[in-house]
């Protein structure tokens, strides 16, 4: 059991760290957004390269911040039940979904990402559009990460639920 509770240790602070500092690239999201109005509708001008960073920014949130987000048990869910239950059954519940559900999706998305991204690096891949950014091969190797730290999170999690299960301490 001791090697369980060191895992969810260091998975969780893990992907804490992770978290806050992608909590960062929110702030700069923001701030490049705001450029790009303020450009587009004052100056009239506009710069694809800006409009591509907004969305390579937002995919860096998006899929660096699932885990975070999964870890912090902010995710969307239905709780319409799963409010109601007790910690026994909320742990039943997030060891098969964990199993069934979230573990399943990020191996294949994991293993499905690998050529697309192998071939964007071996490509070069850079924005097919005139004045785009550079090496969109980083923002894909992006994907494969998320979700191998979304599926690291996971186990987390249903060790945690087996923890509950056996009747011990989960960690916090």
């Amino acid at each position: 059991m001791n090697f369980l509770k060191s895992y969810i240790r260091f998975i969780d602070k893990l992907n804490e760290r992770i978290g806050q500092g992608v909590a960062w690239l929110t702030t700069l999201l923001v701030l490049v957004v705001c450029y790009d109005v303020f450009t587009r509708y004052l100056l009239r001008s506009s710069s694809v390269a800006v409009q591509e960073l907004e969305w390579h920014l937002f995919s860096f949130v998006f899929l660096l911040a699932a885990a975070y987000t999964f870890k912090a048990d902010r995710h969307v869910r239905v709780d319409v039940f799963y409010s109601r239950f007790s910690e026994r059954q909320k742990a039943w519940v997030n060891l098969l979904g964990g199993l069934i559900f979230l573990l399943p999706f990020c191996i294949v998305a994991f293993i499905a990402s690998e050529n697309f991204v192998i071939n964007s690096f071996m490509l070069g891949e850079k924005s097919p559009n005139p004045g785009g950014l550079p090496a969109r091969y980083i923002l894909k190797a992006v994907i494969p990460a998320g979700f191998l730290l979304l599926l690291l999170q996971g186990i987390a999690s249903i060790f945690r639920s087996l923890l509950v299960l056996r009747g011990e301490e989960a960690v916090q």
